[in-house]
Order: structure tokens, then sequence, then C-alpha cells
């Protein structure tokens, strides 16, 4: 703390014939100049920002947006979003990619993150669970109400999915297309995207004539008007536990379970929920 003893210092300076007014002015001046040393370092603390960075799954794209823009709005903290395919993020973590949330669109990579010591173990949640559609342009003239059936007919030259080795969509649709047994028929058209959402690119910019995307990609404003769909059984495979956990080398990690404890609000998960997201049925605290 800064303190000035104003009596000696007006005595030090022979002011003390100085008129009232000139001594006020002096007193003025020394309490402002020590008003804004003091008020100084405060707000440069307080004006610094939080930030974090995220990995997140290439499904969350489409309702990420909204998502971080609310979180951003409650709490201030800036969030900087990396979007590609799970596989690819584990990795990435375990070679020390300077991430502190990872959102996978499934739950056994943060699990083995939790398991190596690489996150920790009671920040993982798991958040929603997510669906696969069959999709294509409206111009195509291929009517997927048919169901993977129609992956059968001669007007379907490409199938667009995403890479399986790496995404968690891509397994589900291997998967779906084994059990409705149609998998050898058509495995030869397969074209593999490296995430969902540039296997959505594929079938949006005309390169597949179909494709088994997200249900949120399908929702989402780029997709939504340009094409129809149908949803794939959540029977037809395994389903999609998608989970969020902290990382063990954040250096940010109370703001890193802040954005962790935000997806649990009633209105996070209706938004959740509003791009084809299943939501557990309780967010436990």
């Amino acid at each position: 703390m800064i303190q000035i003893d104003l009596n000696r210092f007006i005595a030090y300076h022979s002011l003390s014939d100085m008129s009232l007014m000139g001594r006020a002015r002096i007193v003025a001046v020394l309490a402002i100049g020590v008003l804004a040393v003091a008020a100084g370092p405060a707000r440069t603390q307080s004006a610094a920002p939080r930030r974090i960075a995220v990995a997140a799954a290439s499904d969350l794209q489409a309702v990420f947006p909204e998502l971080l823009s609310r979180f951003e709005r409650d709490t201030g903290v800036n969030v900087t979003a990396s979007f590609g395919s799970s596989g690819n993020f584990f990795a990435q973590i375990q070679n020390g990619a300077p991430f502190d949330v990872f959102f996978s669109a499934d739950i056994d990579h943060p699990r083995q993150l939790v398991a190596s010591g690489r996150a920790e173990a009671d920040s993982l949640y798991e958040y929603a669970t997510g669906r696969i559609v069959l999709w294509t342009r409206k111009d195509t003239g291929i009517d997927v109400r048919q169901g993977l059936k129609v992956l059968q007919d001669a007007r379907v030259r490409r199938i667009a999915i995403a890479n399986p080795r790496h995404a968690p969509y891509g397994r589900a649709a291997v998967a779906a297309l084994r059990h409705e047994t149609v998998y050898d028929a058509v495995q030869g058209k397969l074209v593999m995207g490296e995430n969902i959402s540039q296997t959505a690119q594929l079938v949006d910019s005309g390169n597949a004539d179909v494709g088994i995307i997200a249900l949120s990609l399908a929702l989402g404003p780029a997709l939504r008007g340009s094409g129809t769909y149908v949803e794939i059984p959540a029977t037809a495979h395994p389903p999609i536990e998608q989970a969020a956990v902290v990382l063990t080398a954040s250096r940010s990690q109370e703001t890193a379970r802040e954005l962790v404890t935000y997806l649990r609000r009633p209105a996070i998960r209706e938004l959740l929920q509003r791009f084809g997201f299943a939501v557990p049925h309780a967010a436990p605290r």
C-alpha cells in the first residue's frame, strides 16, 4: 500500500504560505496520483482474459458455435475449438497436444486417457449419444426413405462414410451396413472422409451420391435445406456414446471444468437435443 503524509510533503516544499486554494490543488493532484497507482494493477489483472482450447469431434461442428457463444457470454471465457476425428485427437493428446478439454464422439478414448493419467477421472462426463442418418442431396432423385437397402441401387455409385479407423461414426456406419446385410454388396462403393464433417462435405459437393452422416450435421445450417435424410435405427449399430474430459496437462483446469459442468445445464441439454443428440436422462452434479 502507498502512503503519503500530505502535511509533511507540503512543509518540506515550503508551501505553508501557499493559499488554501493552492494547497487544495496539490492535495487533489496527489490523491488522483495515488488512486491511479493503486488501481492500475487491479485493472490489469481483471482485464486478463480466461482462455481454453478444446478438441471436439466433428459431429459437434453445427451445434458448438451456439453452445460456445452462450458459454462465453455467461462466463467471459474465450474458447478456441478445433474439430476433427476423435481417433486423431486421441493420438495428438497422447503426443502432448496443448488442449484443455477433449470432446470425443465415443467414450472409450476419454476412458483410455483417464487410465493412462492424461485426463482427470472425476471430470469425465457422458454428455450425449449421437445418431446416424442416410443423407442425399435433393437433386439426386434417390429415395433414402427406403433405408440402407437403397444403396444397392445402380444409381448409387459412391457412398460416403467416415473412416472407421479414426471416427466412431464410421464404425457405426459399417456396423449398420453389416446389420442390414448390405455391406458386402456395397463395399466397393465406399468413399471415406477423414471425419464425419468431411464425409458430409463429400455428399454435399456431389463427390458421393449418398452418405451415412451424423444427424447433428443433417440438422445444421450447412445441410438443412439442401438434402433429405432418413434416420438409421439405433438398434442397427452400437450406441455412439459421447464424452468430455478435462486433460491433466491443462494449465487452466478450473476453467476447463467450468465448460464440462456447463453441459449439464437444462438449456444446453435442450440445445443438444435440438441438433439430434440424445442426452442422459439425468445430469449428475
